[in-house]
């Protein structure tokens, strides 16, 4: 467990711009200082930083202002490990780089450095595990100490183009310590497909390309409330990475229309 004041002690932000203010008695340069959080204090300077840095500030103090209002709404400044894993999730989301390409171009998704580790369980608490020798995953519900069962996923982000960014962030899905993926194919009636798939050369995924059917590891993260999180398909549009309500069974592809399966998934440390 964390608290909201331990998290802001580790912040301290320097803004690219010129403010008249108050002389940093350790330089010749003018700075302006205010405090804000508890424990946060933004400094005002002319050390040129790039728009980037500049961005990162006003969401990282965007999400302060949340926890500050949600502070005094419950009373309380601690955070759990699964709030802290979302607060990391949103910020890879946040921080991506749009390319300005037309939707009837031909895309390119580039892999960028972040790689997050963590576990997916449905909406009904279902983990995700793996027999080995299977090419798919089981939705299952574990009890007590068989949690260490469910299989980690790392969840790789990609720069989006402008034309898909508002349908959420690209993923490739890779389960730990292996070179198994996630794969939406067309399957033999026609209807989208999960499989997991095994790729041996992993540099051929940093640059994926519309058009060189590498696109069938791609999934649209989208995330709602900090923890709801859904997972299309980039290649099939509309179709959802998806487990059944019963217990022990494949997880699958549905149309978004299909309210039989649980298309809603929480992703844990």
């Amino acid at each position: 467990m964390f608290s909201s004041t331990s998290l802001t002690h580790c912040f301290w932000i320097t803004l690219c711009c010129f403010t008249p203010g108050v002389k940093n008695s350790s330089s010749s340069v003018w700075c302006g200082r205010c405090d804000l959080h508890r424990g946060l204090r933004i400094e005002i300077s002319q050390h040129p930083h790039s728009m980037r840095k500049v961005a990162n500030i006003v969401i990282g103090l965007q999400r302060l202002q949340k926890f500050r209002h949600a502070e005094k709404v419950s009373r309380s400044t601690e955070f759990t490990e699964h709030e802290l894993l979302n607060i990391i999730l949103e910020s890879v989301v946040e921080e991506t780089v749009v390319m300005r390409l037309s939707c009837d171009s031909p895309v390119t998704y580039s892999k960028q450095d972040k790689e997050l580790q963590c576990t997916v369980c449905d909406n009904l608490q279902k983990r995700l595990v793996h027999s080995e020798g299977d090419p798919y995953l089981l939705a299952v519900t574990l009890k007590g100490g068989n949690q260490s069962q469910s299989v980690r996923i790392n969840l790789s982000t990609y720069a989006s183009p402008s034309c898909n960014s508002t349908k959420g962030q690209p993923v490739c899905l890779g389960i730990a310590k292996s070179n198994l993926y996630l794969s939406c194919t067309e399957s033999d009636s026609g209807s989208p497909h999960l499989s997991l798939e095994e790729v041996k050369n992993k540099e051929e995924l940093k640059m994926i390309r519309g058009e060189d059917g590498l696109k069938r590891f791609l999934f649209l993260r989208s995330v709602k409330g900090g923890s709801v999180n859904t997972f299309e398909s980039a290649r099939f549009p509309g179709w959802f990475i998806s487990t059944a309500t019963e217990d022990d069974q494949p997880v699958e592809m549905c149309g978004e229309a299909d309210t039989s399966r649980q298309r809603v998934f929480t992703l844990l440390p």
